[in-house]
């Protein structure tokens, strides 16, 4: 039996207390180092320390969209995706006690409708809505363990600016790439004077990166697939230090799964780059074929982010960080602390 197939949802689980669940970001943002040795405390110059001239950071630079929609009834929609048209969509909501066919009324006297159950839910619009409905009406959709944290169902005029990449352009997420919070511009620029590439790709966050796991087994979970767009002179920087033996390093487990989905072949060839959806589900026993070096959050138990993980380390590895962090109080999750993971 493969690996993969003997994964269960519980061997992704620990315990952590709620008060580390960060509740808003920090600029003095502790840096936890792990690898096969035990795990260390490091400081941002040490950080960048790690570079080598010639390495490539690759970034994402989605834009989060403020897709969720607060419903008369006090139900809170997230809107993931037009199905066919931009009257029909996915979404994410609390729909256990909605029947098929039931309305539900929305701002902007929209009335949706719900078509189909399940996990995630279809609803078919009285009339379509676009971007500028979202930005009227909408409110950034930021992680339950946040708003519970917190106390509040909304999300504070300060989110706007928090839960966004200091170099966000192409719009499309439901959820911010959290691990490029920690960093702005300036750090950009501070790496590529020594040497170091920087480049972007982009992928949509949607409820392929967080719908938590809800099977027993890891290989009966379903991974929905998210878009995903890489320019040429990224692909080509990347090519470039695999060649010479250079490091490539993401930035966040977004930047992870777009990369190797373009080494497994998943997207088509276009005019500025590569382009398609991807459902890869990365977990232990996964051959990583483009990224050496991973800087991402503390994440959830039970979710596909903590499996990718235990992927590019090892469960033990992982486990033994997980629970200095927790002892030593890092801060967990979208706002949290950030780790730094070497693969030899």
């Amino acid at each position: 039996m493969h690996e993969f197939e003997a994964i269960t949802a519980a061997q992704l689980d620990y315990q952590y207390p709620e008060s580390l669940v960060a509740t808003e970001p920090r600029a003095d943002f502790r840096i936890l180092l792990a690898n096969a040795t035990d795990p260390i405390e490091i400081n941002r110059v040490k950080l960048f320390g790690l570079f080598q001239r010639g390495d490539v950071l690759v970034i994402n630079d989605t834009r989060v969209e403020r897709r969720r929609i607060l419903a008369a009834n006090g139900l809170e929609i997230l809107f993931c995706e037009p199905v066919r048209s931009s009257d029909e969509w996915q979404v994410l909501c609390a729909a256990r006690d909605l029947k098929t066919g039931e309305s539900i009324e929305l701002p902007g006297a929209v009335t949706a409708t719900l078509t189909a159950k399940g996990l995630p839910q279809k609803i078919k619009l009285s009339k379509a809505i676009d971007s500028q409905y979202f930005e009227q009406f909408g409110d950034l959709a930021l992680p339950p363990y946040i708003q519970s944290a917190r106390g509040e169902r909304r999300s504070r005029k300060e989110d706007d600016k928090w839960y966004q990449t200091a170099w966000a352009e192409q719009s499309g997420s439901q959820a911010a790439p959290t691990a490029s919070l920690h960093f702005t511009k300036d750090d950009l620029a501070r790496l590529r004077e020594i040497g170091v590439i920087v480049m972007p790709l982009t992928l949509h966050v949607g409820i392929g990166t967080f719908l938590p796991l809800k099977t027993e087994f890891l290989r009966d979970h379903k991974m929905h697939g998210e878009y995903v767009m890489i320019p040429h002179r990224t692909l080509n920087a990347v090519s470039e230090a695999k060649r010479e033996r250079h490091k490539v390093w993401a930035l966040g487990t977004t930047v992870v799964r777009g990369l190797e989905s373009w080494a497994a072949g998943k997207f088509q060839t276009v005019d500025e780059g590569v382009v398609g959806r991807t459902d890869l589900f990365i977990v232990p026993g996964y051959r990583f074929e483009v990224v050496d070096r991973l800087m991402t959050n503390f994440h959830q138990p039970r979710s596909t982010l903590l499996a990718l993980v235990d992927a590019f380390v090892g469960r033990a590895a992982r486990a033994r960080a997980y629970d200095y962090a927790i002892a030593n109080q890092f801060r967990l999750f979208s706002y949290g602390d950030l780790s730094v993971w070497l693969r030899s």
